[in-house]
């Protein structure tokens, strides 16, 4: 049903250009965005349930999907999420989701291998 419901709310999206260069309208930005956000999830899932990027992103992913399906057109989930056009959205998942990966990659829950100089993270020195 929900993906019956996207593809009525796609029919009347018609949008022909972003007026961004070298930024193309997205075909099923919808379809494109929840392949993304599934995959994060996913990912996502893989790390401490407490690590405090995987909260706060989880949370994100979540609030954003909500509002796509609660949206009756492009437009409106795009006022709703207030972070540019559905395109630029788009990008930004791909993003997150590279860094999501990386983060994985690197295990930065874990603790320092040696411990930090001291004042690493006083500033000014």
């Amino acid at each position: 049903l929900d993906s019956l419901l996207l593809e009525i709310i796609m029919a009347s999206y018609s949008k022909v250009v972003t007026g961004l260069t070298g930024l193309k309208v997205a075909k099923n930005p919808t379809h494109t965005l929840g392949v993304l956000y599934s995959k994060n999830l996913r990912a996502l899932a893989k790390m401490p349930v407490d690590y405090p990027y995987r909260k706060h992103t989880e949370s994100l992913i979540n609030e954003r999907a909500d509002i796509i399906k609660k949206s009756n057109t492009i437009e409106e989930a795009e006022k709703k999420i207030g972070m540019g056009q559905i395109e630029e959205v788009i990008i930004q998942a791909e993003n997150e989701l590279e860094l999501t990966r990386s983060i994985l990659e690197w295990k930065s829950w874990e603790p320092l291998a040696e411990q930090a100089p001291a004042n690493q993270w006083k500033w000014p020195l």
